[in-house]
């Protein structure tokens, strides 16, 4: 048979695990090795090439190219009929590649290539004096198949049947639970008659043309035993025959496993039993916080319940139970961890299962059937792609898939809201305990997350408040402008009387006091906060802005116009400022221009206490509202007396 035409540029351009590229042939043993494996296919690649003459290096600036030094004609001879003699007669089955022969760069070589597709059965090679070996292909290296590589290798080439529908070594029928098998079978909707359970112990009986009888009788001694995936399923003692195939399931209550205390489970039986634990496990981990601000999705789940359920039930299913280790699930305040022992089954692209492109694999395909009927997993290999679908449509990040040769972590993040809460219960311990460096730094990832977390700033004022060192907290404001002015008034006051506080704000940290202050104002504050912000604004001195506040109070709440009790509450604000800048007029350790402009402030602010005292009097109101209106203008003039009094006595001085 004639080979098809081959080009060499193209092969040179394939991947490594399917070119093996031989200058001078030196070992033709390790030719018809890699022959063999790549009859064996391992990758699925569909079989290889093996070129002798000619060789891929890079030029000066890193791209491939082709040196065809090429053989000469009696070695291309030699080659070609040894190679062929060793595939028949040290390759079993054999092996009968196709040749071409290829010109090189000269005209006195030529270039010869063998081509081996991929076969359907597992073949060996004996090399020298060694004994038959299997043989695969990974990367650009031709290996010995051995331990998991080989049994992957033998049951993909039929040779051997897949690990759960082996028969398990030393267990017979009466290692089965009856009860357990009747309850499944029940659960899967198969009516069976007390006294015709048993029935499904033969060798003949199958639930379904997909999976095999439960048992099955051995050769040799013709004993029926269960197969492995009926152990597993309905065994009375599992972890006798299957040592691995427990689960353990911890609880940290931080993020790491740093946390002394933890919860921790030890969870055996089979792996129905294993599932059901599991899964009232995990369901105490989904625990629901309400946000009135989020009126799209007030109600949040910390995990999709099917995400967990589809993420342990994978694990359970497609495990590799050959390995004693169990399968862990572990829960931390952030996120979840389900650990898979084994790596990902034969033919599955890494890179497409992270992102849940994968198609569906199963390496215990008649397990994952029962799972799939038990509602434990997703049938058709749809489960990774649910685990993606249901994180999204709770508002969780995706979910993180990480496989290595040992195991298979899936990685299921919290809800950013049920983040957020748990960042905000260590920022509240960190605080009281008085850790200021620790705080901040949490404070300030809250922050980060969310801008307009209302805690989170009521912890920072309280922090810097708490130290005098106001500096970062103003930093933070100016840095988050947009968010801290949407917070509710009695935040923003909070804020600004941190910032006010100290025996001396810088002039920017008043500013933004001041305008905090102004910003409640102009929402539905309460008599409450008027008060504390009226206090903090007087004790900046900043009287204007007393003024500039229940403007836009009145503003913000038009019912406080014409309501006598309002009116006289914001009178006794303004008297308040009065007579602190009344003191500043007074004070002799002012300059004189200091002084002359709170004498202004002093008599804008109590010309307006006037008129809303005034007005408090004219409204409808009962006695004692009228009362203290009049006390209020009485105090006004015990106060202008004073003021001008003092003016007098300072003016002799000066005089």
């Amino acid at each position: 048979m004639s080979a098809p035409p081959i080009d060499l540029r193209q092969l040179a351009a394939r991947e490594s695990e399917q070119v093996e590229w031989k200058q001078n042939v030196a070992d033709i043993d390790d030719v018809v090795a890699t022959l063999c494996a790549f009859a064996n296919d391992l990758p699925n690649l569909g079989g290889g090439y093996v070129v002798c003459g000619a060789q891929e290096v890079r030029d000066e600036h890193g791209f491939p190219r082709l040196v065809r030094t090429g053989l000469t004609a009696s070695r291309l001879k030699e080659v070609e009929n040894t190679v062929l003699a060793r595939c028949r007669d040290r390759v079993a089955p054999p092996l009968t590649p196709l040749v071409t022969e290829m010109p090189a760069e000269t005209g006195d070589g030529r270039i010869l290539v063998f081509t081996q597709p991929a076969t359907a059965a597992a073949h060996t090679c004996r090399r020298g004096r060694d004994g038959a070996k299997h043989f695969v292909r990974v990367g650009r290296a031709t290996i010995e198949a051995r331990n998991g590589v080989l049994l992957n290798l033998l049951v993909r080439k039929g040779a051997m049947e897949p690990w759960d529908r082996r028969p398990c070594a030393g267990a017979t029928e009466r290692d089965l639970d009856l009860l357990a098998l009747r309850d499944v079978l029940n659960r899967m909707g198969v009516a069976v008659p007390d006294s015709r359970v048993e029935d499904f112990l033969s060798e003949d009986v199958a639930l379904s043309p997909f999976v095999p009888a439960l048992c099955v009788r051995e050769g040799l001694t013709n004993v029926l035993r269960p197969r492995n995936f009926a152990i597993l399923l309905f065994g009375r003692n599992v972890q006798r025959f299957i040592p691995g195939a427990f689960s353990l399931f911890s609880v940290y209550p931080g993020t790491d496993r740093s946390d002394r205390h933890a919860e921790r489970h030890e969870i055996a039986g089979t792996v129905i039993e294993q599932a059901r634990r599991l899964q009232g496990l995990l369901d105490g981990q989904v625990s629901t916080v309400f946000d009135k601000h989020d009126l799209a999705a007030p109600n949040a789940d910390k995990y999709p319940r099917r995400a967990l359920y589809e993420a342990m039930g994978n694990a359970l299913a497609h495990r590799d139970y050959e390995l004693a280790d169990p399968i862990r699930v572990t829960a931390f305040a952030d996120r979840i961890e389900v650990l898979s022992p084994g790596p990902l089954p034969l033919g599955v692209d890494p890179v497409a299962f992270t992102q849940g492109k994968a198609p569906p694999k199963w390496r215990n395909q008649a397990l994952a059937w029962f799972f799939n009927r038990l509602l434990f997993a997703q049938a058709e290999g749809q489960g990774i792609l649910t685990i993606f679908q249901t994180m999204q449509d709770e508002g969780c990040p995706p979910p993180i898939f990480v496989p290595s040769d040992f195991s298979v972590i899936c990685t299921l993040p919290a809800h950013p809201r049920h983040v957020l809460m748990y960042d905000i219960q260590q920022a509240e311990r960190t605080v009281s305990a008085g850790n200021v460096s620790a705080a901040r730094t949490r404070i300030a990832r809250i922050l980060g997350k969310d801008p307009a977390n209302i805690r989170g700033w009521q912890l920072f004022a309280e922090l810097q408040h708490s130290v005098g060192d106001i500096q970062p907290l103003h930093d933070m404001v100016k840095l988050h402008p947009d968010a801290v002015i949407e917070l509710p008034p009695p935040v923003l006051i909070e804020i600004a009387g941190a910032l006010a506080s100290g025996s001396g704000p810088t002039q920017s940290c008043r500013d933004v006091s001041i305008q905090l202050i102004l910003a409640a104002g102009r929402k539905q504050i309460s008599e409450h906060d008027l008060s504390r912000a009226a206090f903090i604004l007087i004790s900046l001195g900043a009287f204007p802005a007393v003024i500039s506040l229940g403007e836009a109070m009145v503003a913000a709440n038009p019912s406080w116009a014409a309501d006598a009790r309002l009116l006289s509450l914001r009178a006794a604000t303004l008297l308040n400022a009065a007579n602190r800048a009344g003191n500043l007029a007074r004070d002799v350790a002012l300059t004189p221009p200091e002084r002359d402009s709170a004498l202004r402030s002093f008599e804008e602010l109590t010309a307006r206490a006037v008129n809303l005292f005034t007005r408090a009097l004219n409204a409808q109101a009962d006695e004692q509202q009228h009362i203290g209106a009049r006390r209020g203008l009485e105090l006004i003039e015990f106060l202008k007396n004073q003021v001008a009094t003092n003016s007098v006595q300072r003016g002799d001085r000066d005089t």
